[in-house]
């Protein structure tokens, strides 16, 4: 049971993934872009988090360990590095589009 929930949150921030990164290359605006981009690194940092600790559940031994503890371990810097990244650019954009109505 736990390993169906893990892979449905993986498959659902790999479709999270996918949504930011096509609004990414949408978006003319260079604040709403980065936006974009680092909500995207989150998702995919998300997807490898997830992805780690789901090795966990499947598979036992010690190199599965160190591989799943590399992906959590890296899964985690990505998202709580783009989370940071994401709030920053969240507060221009508002200023950026009231700057490009003119």
């Amino acid at each position: 049971m736990l390993n169906l929930i893990f892979t449905a949150l993986i498959v659902f921030s790999a479709v999270a993934y996918l949504y930011f990164k096509t609004k990414q290359f949408r978006t003319a605006l260079q604040a709403e872009r980065q936006y974009h981009r680092s909500s995207a690194s989150a998702a995919l940092g998300a997807f490898m988090m997830l992805f780690g600790a789901n090795q966990l559940l499947l598979f036992s031994g010690l190199i599965t360990y160190l591989v799943a503890a590399v992906f959590i371990l890296l899964g985690l810097y990505v998202l709580v590095h783009n989370i940071r990244a994401r709030n920053h650019y969240a507060g221009f954009l508002e200023e950026e589009r009231r700057l490009n109505e003119k």
